[in-house]
């Protein structure tokens, strides 16, 4: 996502080049408004939210122009391009009371212009003009409706609305989340010029207004509440529309001051304090006094300014709100990181959506608690002067710039969006191709069917539990074993158990007592050993070093391991072996003739093994250098066989059937007396 970020930023310097070298204008230059047509003008004043009925002739309409801010060639495409686009604005049909209330009255941060119809009465304001009105003001985030009284009379009995009128909802009090006031229109004409004009002069009403010199050095200086004040000097009757709206959306957060310095003849306090020009948009905060419109993107507009004001002075909802589109555009990459069937891909960007909002919730959940403790205030405070820090750089307005941009254009940003997914898509799999990662259940019923087998799996089978080797439990048996054979026969489906464990089972070799050229020739063989007459007094901790490579060779090839077979078998003196721990001599199943009677070398088995000397699952003797794997049962087999038996799923002995991955008492050889002769 921070590459996908990259490229973007990368791409809009590209298009101010190439625009730049098409009109030979950047974004961020000036333009001068003797130059325009009177129809340009025109639209630079309802972007700003100015008035021009009663101005005919296009030198009045540049002064105003002029008056309200400097014009950048960003602002212009900006407001060219936003009176292009016919886009049908919605407006609201109230229901009853309890909608209006709760749309109208209890939303305390913004204004609403409500046309109200009267029983049996037309509306105040034709279709054609009403259309007109709600597309002018819904660019100032004015909000319309309307509320025929025919479907709650008694609420417009109640309220007075006994003829139909315009009802214009503003909040009372400088406070966030305030008290609101409604305002009735009582003009004569109809027209829709005159009805903005009345919106925008009750809106600026709220603002803080200075006249002369001596109150204007009385509020610089006055310290309240408002960390953060915005001026706007200019010669002007009112300030702009924009500029009312912005005070209302910010309402607790930044104090919106209009300048009104048409009649002052003294302007030296103005130069004291950093001002030498008209108009001019001051932004003042504890840290110092910033110039807005002097970086990119700084237009005079609604859009522009809130979203720089938003970066210096962000409620928390702001910050849940990026959060939350930047969660979810790190999702959504998921879809093209992820290979294989197209469903799988689906299935895992279904999952990765749901885990990453449950996690981001309820990350925010301690954050708000946090948040409201009384004794962060210093914290709070120091993370808005980070805020304001940071996005007073000529960096960050490049990004909001950027962010203006894109977000005026969609097309453009969901294309590009989409190049970057299929750009991983591509280097992901040529990745995986390079690590010679074969693709799995590539085919979707393929993939549906191992999906099904999972979760089959997961609802029925046991949980097994893995335990490592070697074994100190004084347990005789597993008590957990017991309840899975109870509760789960061998009638069900047998669990789905990993087969890590087996790197754990004990592995030696098989030696005989008293030879010695053999063992030679096969330690040359194998290339294992160099010295083999002592390899007779290793231990059960030397045998048991076998390199790691050797073992997962075996694993995977049990048909090109080690040797099943050395050059020479060797019988056991003793003909059985010795089975379970009980207190006689069970059947052997272990018991083979040779030619050469030779005795095993049964100090090289761990202690907890039994003394055997053939693998029940090939029916084989054992024979001198083979490889050799004991279970936790205590029964011995061939490496080789052993773990194919174990890896086709069949995770018990082939002898007793005790689970090969279960932990079990170790059985302890009895000691012969003095007197008895070895067998």
């Amino acid at each position: 996502l921070l590459l996908y970020f990259l490229a973007l930023f990368a791409l809009a310097r590209v298009l101010e080049a190439a625009a730049w070298y098409e009109t030979g204008f950047f974004a961020t230059q000036l333009v001068d408004p003797v130059a325009l047509s009177f129809r340009k003008l025109r639209t630079i004043l309802e972007g700003r939210g100015l008035g021009y009925a009663g101005l005919p002739e296009k030198k009045d309409v540049r002064e105003l122009v002029e008056k309200s801010g400097d014009l950048m060639e960003g602002e212009l495409y900006s407001a060219l391009k936003e009176e292009e686009a016919s886009e049908s604005v919605s407006s609201t049909n109230f229901s009853g009371e309890m909608h209006f209330y709760e749309l109208v009255e209890d939303t305390k941060d913004g204004i609403w212009l409500v046309q109200v119809i009267a029983n049996d009465r037309s509306p105040l304001v034709g279709k054609v003009h009403w259309e007109k009105m709600v597309k002018k003001v819904s660019r100032f985030g004015i909000r319309t409706g309307t509320f025929n009284c025919s479907s709650d009379p008694r609420y417009c009995k109640r309220r007075g609305w006994l003829k139909s009128t315009l009802i214009m909802s503003v909040p009372q009090t400088t406070t966030s989340k305030g008290k609101v006031m409604l305002k009735e229109y009582n003009g004569r004409k109809i027209e829709v010029e005159h009805i903005f004009k009345w919106i925008t002069a009750h809106a600026a009403s709220r603002l803080k207004t200075i006249y002369n010199s001596e109150h204007l050095k009385e509020e610089w200086n006055k310290s309240d509440q408002y960390r953060v004040k915005i001026y706007l000097f200019a010669n002007l009757d009112q300030p702009p529309a924009f500029f009312s709206a912005l005070s209302v959306k910010f309402t607790g957060r930044v104090e919106f001051i209009f300048v009104n310095v048409e009649n002052w003849d003294n302007k030296s306090y103005m130069a004291e304090i950093g001002v030498y020009k008209t108009p001019s948009y001051i932004l003042r905060t504890p840290e110092g006094i910033y110039r807005y419109g002097n970086n990119t993107g700084e237009f005079i507009s609604l859009r522009a300014m809130d979203s720089f004001l938003r970066s210096l002075q962000p409620e928390v909802n702001d910050l849940f709100v990026l959060s939350l589109v930047l969660v979810n555009l790190m999702a959504w990459m998921d879809l093209f990181i992820t290979q294989g069937a197209t469903i799988k891909r689906f299935v895992v960007l279904i999952s990765t959506l749901g885990t990453y909002n449950s996690l981001l919730i309820i990350s925010w959940l301690p954050v708000l608690g946090f948040l409201q403790l009384p004794y962060l205030d210093s914290f709070y405070e120091y993370s808005l002067k980070l805020f304001r820090y940071s996005n007073t750089t000529t960096l960050a307005s490049w990004v909001r710039a950027d962010w203006m941009f894109y977000s005026s254009h969609p097309a453009l940003f969901l294309s590009t969006y989409l190049g970057h997914g299929l750009l991983i898509d591509y280097f992901e799999k040529k990745r995986r191709r390079n690590n010679n990662t074969d693709e799995v259940n590539a085919n979707n019923l393929e993939w549906l069917s191992s999906l099904w087998d999972w979760y089959t799996s997961y609802l029925f089978h046991p949980i097994a539990s893995f335990q490592h080797f070697p074994f100190d439990s004084d347990w005789d048996e597993d008590p957990d074993l017991f309840l899975e054979r109870l509760a789960f026969p061998d009638l069900w489906l047998h669990p789905l158990i990993p087969t890590d464990y087996i790197k754990n089972l004990p592995m030696w070799r098989f030696k005989c007592l008293g030879v010695h050229s053999d063992e030679e020739a096969l330690e040359a063989f194998q290339d294992s050993e160099s010295d083999s007459d002592s390899e007779n007094k290793e231990d059960f901790s030397s045998e048991k070093e076998i390199s790691e490579d050797d073992e997962l060779n075996t694993f995977h090839r049990p048909n090109e391991g080690a040797p099943r077979c050395g050059a020479e078998t060797c019988s056991c003196a003793n003909k059985y072996c010795q089975n379970e721990p009980y207190e006689r001599k069970a059947r052997s199943y272990g018991s083979y003739s040779t030619t050469d009677d030779l005795e095993p070398d049964w100090s090289a088995w761990p202690s907890e093994m039994l003394h055997c000397t053939e693998c029940v699952v090939c029916l084989e003797n054992f024979e001198t250098g083979c490889l050799l794997m004991g279970l936790p049962c205590g029964h011995v087999f061939h490496q080789n066989c052993i773990v194919m038996w174990l890896a086709g799923g069949r995770h018990c002995c082939p002898v007793c059937r005790w689970a090969s991955y279960k932990k079990k008492q170790p059985y302890t050889h009895p000691q012969p007396l003095s007197n008895d002769a070895p067998s």
